[in-house]
């Protein structure tokens, strides 16, 4: 490998943030740059690479091979570098640092978190987020949400939520001949979107498990694009690339707006579930307290872990 110069961080940083929302306007608005600032810092990164990271369509972004990986490999990348400096940093009375995954920080926690600041405005919550487990308490981490088994030694865990699976996709998707979507049999004619962080977990539904129980022999689970965390793949589906199998959590927000709809009824139970993780003894006893009263509470109310009606908007 040619020795390279120091990689331009900026770039990175743009590359990141338009790769997570698959939209240069969006990472612009969170960067506060403009979105002809981000084009430029990701073909910056491109040339410095010396290959594209997205194809770019008349009214959207899809990431390449590369891009999927570098993406996925970024995201660990900036959430323990933000870890990093947390550690670095003095603790502030008041503030409760919470360490969560990417995808349910974005698609739940960040929805919600508002109604835990208007009942405890003196309580000030840092959000970190890394898909690595973080040895809370000796990283400065109060609580860890995690998606995984529950099997963390040595720390206090508590189910939050489980997280059953099923089909969404964008309002209108249907099938390749354009026939609306009616069965699970219809699915065997739409793109799949696969979700690469699903890969070698035992329990864990992926499509082949899925069209496995729908009893649909023949069908191949191979084809389509496939995205290196829930999150991308959920927001493929939201632009209308397919059909995503969504964690049951995950999706409820995008299912209420109306960004996405579950085509059929059929679900599936997960090993995985959502789990909250604290320190054997936590320095910040009340307000922790606080914050998993309120997260119980929250999840306690999730229409869609009922999963007794299809959701359309």
């Amino acid at each position: 490998m040619k020795p390279r110069h120091a990689p331009p961080l900026n770039a990175l940083r743009a590359f990141e943030a338009a790769a997570r929302s698959l939209s240069f306007q969006k990472a612009a608005t969170q960067l506060f740059v403009t979105p002809a600032a981000v084009s430029h810092q990701v073909k910056r990164l491109e040339a410095y690479l010396g290959t594209e990271l997205f194809e770019r369509g008349h009214r959207a972004v899809t990431l390449t091979t590369q891009g999927a990986t570098l993406a996925a490999s970024l995201a660990e990348v900036f959430g323990m570098l933000d870890l990093a400096l947390d550690r670095a940093a003095p603790a502030e009375p008041g503030h409760l640092r919470v360490s969560t995954m990417e995808s349910f920080a974005a698609k739940w926690l960040a929805p919600r978190l508002h109604r835990f600041h208007g009942a405890h405005p003196d309580i000030h919550v840092r959000v970190l987020t890394t898909d690595q487990l973080v040895d809370v308490g000796q990283e400065q981490v109060d609580v860890a949400i995690r998606y995984g088994l529950g099997t963390y030694p040595g720390v206090q865990v508590e189910k939050l939520m489980d997280a059953p699976v099923f089909p969404v996709c964008a309002p209108g998707t249907s099938r390749k001949d354009g026939t609306p979507i009616a069965s699970p049999a219809d699915l065997a004619h739409v793109a799949f979107i696969h979700d690469q962080s699903a890969e070698g977990r035992p329990g864990v539904p992926d499509w082949a498990a899925w069209l496995q129980a729908a009893a649909l022999q023949g069908v191949s689970a191979d084809a389509g694009p496939v995205f290196p965390s829930i999150y991308l793949a959920q927001e493929a589906a939201i632009h209308g690339h397919g059909v995503a199998l969504g964690l049951a959590p995950l999706v409820e927000d995008d299912l209420h707006r109306g960004r996405l709809v579950r085509p059929v009824e059929n679900h599936l139970p997960n090993a995985y579930a959502f789990w909250i993780i604290r320190p054997s003894k936590g320095q910040r006893q009340a307000a922790t307290d606080a914050f998993c009263s309120w997260i119980h509470a929250e999840a306690s109310t999730c229409p869609t872990l009922g999963l007794d009606a299809r959701h359309r908007p």
